[in-house]
């Protein structure tokens, strides 16, 4: 039997929000989970789903299964706590659990609050007429994007794999909120350029329309930037390694859109 524990707050600005509510969640959640195999299905294979977000404002880059964890948000706090549970239980109760430190994965489903789904809905919204612009927060921000298959099937792997271990999953590639932004404008076939700087900065179409602006209120309290995902191991242990490319993802999730 296989157990994936994927449920999570895992919204990083409403976990500054409501940090009680995320702790209560994914710590005391987790808990429950890692203690009801413990008593009841010892067997069961485990995998849970750790985040990037540990490693914080990381000092290396780029990050692998050594690089030292200095969360900055509730969210990577309460998913370390998680982190730290699952490998004292592996250890104190034999147990197989797996722990997947997962880089930013996206996909045509994910929620409309995170910001690259933020970013496909609005251009289809505005390609069909909308007016409002999209408002973003910090347009360099940047980010190891990949698509949710492929780490799903990292996920598995992970329990198919002769012994629990610890595993980051990513591309290794990092690109900024603006790429995303004028990548996802390109499939739908609209150029876009910047003018102002700051939260001054505006992206409009040739045209002279506005499609873009950036609005302070969805900057991060603490923004944690650098996160580059080291995978050797996963390639080495678990042949794995990520198949679409980041154009690829951005394509998919407008076109879904």
């Amino acid at each position: 039997e296989e157990l994936y524990h994927l449920a999570a707050q895992s919204f990083v600005g409403y976990s500054f929000q409501n940090p009680a509510s995320t702790y209560d969640v994914n710590i005391s959640g987790t808990l429950n989970i890692v203690n009801a195999v413990k008593d009841y299905s010892p067997n069961t294979k485990m995998y849970f789903a750790a985040t990037s977000e540990m490693f914080g404002q990381p000092e290396n880059t780029p990050q692998n299964e050594e690089t030292a964890l200095k969360p900055r948000s509730p969210y990577a706090v309460s998913k370390l706590a998680g982190y730290w549970t699952t490998k004292t239980y592996r250890e104190a109760y034999d147990l197989f659990i797996s722990n997947g430190i997962l880089f930013n994965h996206e996909s045509e489903v994910r929620g409309p609050e995170f910001v690259t789904r933020k970013i496909s809905l609005n251009i289809a919204k505005l390609v069909h007429g909308a007016k409002e612009p999209l408002e973003l927060g910090n347009l360099n921000a940047r980010k190891d994007w990949g698509y949710a298959k492929d780490y799903v099937y990292g996920m598995w792997q992970m329990l198919q794999h002769a012994r629990s271990d610890d595993f980051v999953l990513g591309t290794g590639e990092l690109h900024t909120v603006r790429e995303f932004v004028e990548e996802a404008f390109k499939v739908a076939g609209i150029n876009i350029t910047w003018e102002g700087k700051d939260i001054n900065e505006i992206g409009k179409s040739d045209d002279g329309r506005i499609l873009v602006r950036v609005n302070k209120k969805f900057f991060r309290p603490l923004e944690s930037d650098n996160y580059l995902a080291d995978y050797n191991k996963a390639k080495r242990d678990l042949k794995w390694e990520p198949t679409t490319k980041f154009h690829e993802l951005v394509k998919i999730m407008v076109k879904s859109d």
